[in-house]
């Protein structure tokens, strides 16, 4: 067992442009799903803590939604605004890309990092590299021009690395006491992750467009001992999308639910009882208050 003395404990913000795997990579180095993933990018909308507690350290991650650089609207300026205050409350960034492209759009997400706060750069995907030498001209040029605590590519959908990464870590956090307790693995309460996890099926299982245009909302969330009972409305943007969520004989929502609901048993370690209503809110994302509602802000 480390030291007392010696205990260090801080907030690692873990950032990037959308889809470059934020979200995969907290996991792997939470070791639990905390936060939801898809293939499409900007899945996440707020930063969620996922903590990671060993005898010589606490691991504070913070996931922050992509950053935004092409599409405006009330929702993208709240998102790109939770990212920016992020970046100014904690010990470490994480700065993921992806391992085989360096675009313009994460060198923008490079620039919004203050100069305070120490990066370590996080090329990901690198089993998808067949010639590593673009990669090693990219992290030259880079270093170059920002200084780096230091540079670890990892694959984050396997695991490669992420021990390394880890090590790297917590050498840059401050000696401190633990801020949660050892056996939790998120700040956030059961019922935002339930609305969560049902917004990830919603992801995975719609098209291209229609995730973006909707939200979850928990209207009663209620545990008798093991068992909790949840019921939660999905809002989307026209009565269109509404058929579209129900899917041929209400067959997709039903799927939703059953995959929302296995997860959520799973995470909570009980039996759930999930019931899912579809609810058309026109123009909620540019909605203060139903943003509000949603703890988008």
């Amino acid at each position: 067992m480390s030291n007392k003395s010696e205990f260090r404990c801080g907030q690692i913000a873990v950032v990037g442009k959308p889809n470059v795997g934020k979200s995969t990579l907290l996991n792997r180095l939470v070791g639990e799903k905390v936060s939801i993933t898809s293939r499409k990018a900007q899945t996440t909308r707020l930063p969620l803590r996922g903590i990671l507690t060993t005898d010589a350290a606490q691991f504070v991650f913070v996931d922050t939604p992509g950053f935004q650089t092409k599409h405006g609207g009330e929702m993208n300026k709240r998102l790109n605004g939770s990212v920016r205050r992020t970046l100014t409350e904690v010990d470490v960034v994480l700065w993921l890309w992806d391992a085989t492209h360096l675009s313009a759009a994460d060198r923008a997400v490079l620039d919004l990092i203050p100069d305070a706060v120490p990066i370590i750069a996080v090329p990901n995907k690198v089993d998808l590299i067949k010639d590593r030498t673009e990669l090693i001209a990219a992290v030259t040029e880079l270093s170059a021009v920002r200084t780096f605590a230091s540079v670890v590519p990892v694959a984050a959908s396997k695991g490669t690395q992420t021990s390394q990464l880890l090590a790297e870590i917590e050498k840059l956090l401050p000696v401190a006491e633990p801020m949660y307790d050892a056996d939790d693995l998120t700040d956030k309460p059961e019922r935002y992750m339930a609305a969560e996890i049902i917004r990830e099926k919603i992801f995975r299982l719609t098209g291209d467009e229609l995730p973006y245009r909707a939200a979850v909302m928990i209207d009663k969330f209620e545990q008798e001992g093991n068992l909790r009972r949840i019921f939660a409305a999905i809002l989307v943007d026209k009565d269109s999308q509404k058929p579209i969520i129900i899917g041929a004989g209400g067959e997709l929502l039903k799927r939703i639910g059953t995959e929302a609901r296995m997860d959520m048993q799973k995470l909570f370690n009980g039996p759930v009882y999930l019931e899912l209503f579809v609810k058309v809110k026109s123009g909620w994302a540019e909605n203060a208050i139903v943003l509000r509602d949603l703890d988008i802000t």
